[in-house]
């Protein structure tokens, strides 16, 4: 059973998020939070396994929070919601260590299965979405970039062949198709990518990408 604690700061959405998963036998409301600090709170009392953060949020917003539950409890995962699907803070909730994001018109099964992804580890945001997020909103480097936004020096160039094409929106089997090689291949540098890059996820990836210049804000396909 996949525990989870919801945040939102309207009451309503909280009661219609948690009548949503509740009947759900793989799931199990175990909190409602009115706002970020809140959500802090009961995530540190009753250690559940997703938060579904909405990002605004009065005393401490949906980024804060993430960054602060990230930073202190890891295991504890943040699928982020917001009102608009083009929205700034958005990219600042993956920064801050969100697993995923959904716009709350999604539909209950697309919440559910998203819960389901962030629970699993994985990024649960469609990639063609997620590089229209970071073309509107990540911009040009600064002149002088710190170190971590660099490229690394041990990757080699299939590695960055096919981090390029992740960031750019692409998926495992259209990756492997792109470059005519397997998909398990594709898997296997994706792991060496995340290992070389510090990065948990294809979100953060994708997110190093822009910020190291190896894909440009409106070069993605979505």
């Amino acid at each position: 059973m996949i525990r989870v604690l919801i945040a939102d700061d309207q009451p309503l959405v909280r009661r219609g998020l948690a009548l949503i998963l509740g009947p759900d036998p793989e799931f199990e409301v175990v909190g409602e939070a009115e706002d970020g600090a809140r959500a802090v709170a009961l995530a540190r009392e009753l250690r559940p396994d997703v938060v579904v953060m909405d990002i605004r949020m009065p005393v401490l917003d949906g980024v804060r929070a993430t960054e602060e539950l990230a930073r202190t409890l890891p295991d504890v995962r943040v699928l982020a919601l917001s009102t608009f699907d083009m929205d700034e803070y958005v990219v600042a909730a993956l920064r801050a260590g969100a697993y995923g994001f959904l716009p709350k018109d999604v539909s209950p099964e697309e919440l559910g299965a998203a819960v389901r992804i962030v629970h699993a580890g994985e990024a649960a945001v469609a990639p063609r979405l997620l590089t229209r997020l970071l073309s509107a909103y990540i911009r040009t480097p600064a002149p002088v970039r710190p170190a971590a936004a660099a490229v690394p020096s041990g990757m080699t160039p299939r590695e960055r062949e096919i981090w390029q094409l992740l960031a750019t929106g692409l998926d495992n089997a259209e990756i492997a198709a792109e470059l005519d090689i397997s998909v398990s291949t594709v898997k296997n540098h994706i792991t060496g990518i995340f290992g070389k890059l510090g990065v948990r996820d294809r979100a953060q990836a994708v997110i190093a990408a822009y910020e190291s210049g190896l894909v440009e804000a409106g070069c993605g396909s979505g």
